[in-house]
């Protein structure tokens, strides 16, 4: 695990920390900035602040191309990690094939699918030669948040650039379920939506990757949150793209919450490469791939501590 070498003691706490501060503070940054230049607006200094936070959407970022991004990476995914902590669960690690790409599809996706630290390159949990994580392209329109994120190996998903990972011998981490799991995110219980999601699974069948089912425990339990109920909430979350609702962590602040995670990592699913799959076929991959994820589920939720949490798949 990527903390097992952080050493106990409030010097460690502080960094662990800073970490989760630099990783998660970002969201809420936006607004401070956004409130100071509104509020101020008209004053030089205020306008200048406003000139560099725009200039930051359009910089260019890299991914592992050295220099400070990559150091605060490196400082995140060790630290980070120890917060919670993350502790992360093989069915079968020797099951993996160094030059063989895979879809590592993480479940659930929660408020935030903040688990995922601990499978991003720096950690070197996963036993591949190449990583790439994929996001939201709102993310990549987001001062600091972009470059933060763009650091720890994270790129914006879309069909064309998934695919072309896999091709070239790429791991790619998603969350299949994506931010529509929001939507039927109730206390009490666990919900990944994926009944519907071909996509992946027939991007996987046209390049031959392998499909790695994995499930994080206790990442639920790292933002509170609230959202409103009825049909036109539903309906305005479709039109829009995705779900807004309000969430805050210890002590109302952006920092999440000492959850305590355990991350399974399944058996891979081998997947026949097939450029022509019909329908049927990938419906009877994403079939084999949800099955997967439930007995993931019921297999570790005791251990985890969550014996009494049900899974629902939608």
């Amino acid at each position: 695990m990527a903390d097992d070498n952080v050493k106990k003691g409030w010097k460690s706490d502080v960094l662990t920390f800073l970490a989760i501060v630099l990783w998660m503070g970002g969201f809420h940054l936006n607004f401070l900035v956004a409130g100071l230049c509104i509020w101020n607006f008209g004053k030089p200094w205020a306008l200048t602040l406003l000139a560099f936070w725009i200039a930051l959407i359009f910089t260019p970022v890299g991914y592992n191309n050295g220099g400070v991004g990559d150091s605060v990476a490196r400082f995140i995914c060790k630290y980070a990690p120890a917060y919670f902590p993350i502790k992360v669960v093989f069915e079968d690690k020797s099951a993996f094939k160094l030059k063989q790409s895979y879809v590592i599809a993480g479940e659930p996706h929660s408020f935030l699918p903040i688990g995922i630290i601990i499978l991003t390159p720096q950690c070197g949990v996963l036993p591949v030669s190449d990583l790439r994580a994929l996001a939201t392209s709102a993310v990549f329109w987001t001062p600091y948040v972009r470059q933060v994120w763009t650091s720890l190996g994270v790129a914006p998903v879309s069909r064309k650039y998934f695919t072309e990972l896999l091709q070239r011998g790429t791991s790619a981490i998603i969350i299949p379920g994506g931010v529509q799991e929001c939507l039927y995110m109730e206390r009490g219980r666990e919900v990944v939506y994926l009944k519907k999601r071909y996509g992946f699974v027939k991007v996987a069948m046209e390049t031959g990757a392998h499909i790695v089912p994995t499930f994080c425990f206790g990442q639920s339990n790292t933002y509170g949150w609230w959202k409103p109920k009825g049909h036109w909430y539903h309906q305005l979350s479709r039109a829009i793209g995705f779900t807004p609702l309000l969430f805050w962590g210890r002590f109302g602040t952006p920092i999440p919450f000492r959850s305590p995670m355990t991350y399974v990592i399944g058996k891979p699913i081998e997947v026949t490469k097939n450029p022509q799959a019909t329908h049927e076929e990938v419906a009877a991959v994403l079939e084999k791939f949800i099955e997967a994820v439930e007995v993931l589920f019921e297999k570790h939720k005791a251990a985890a501590g969550f014996e009494d949490i049900s899974l629902h798949v939608y």
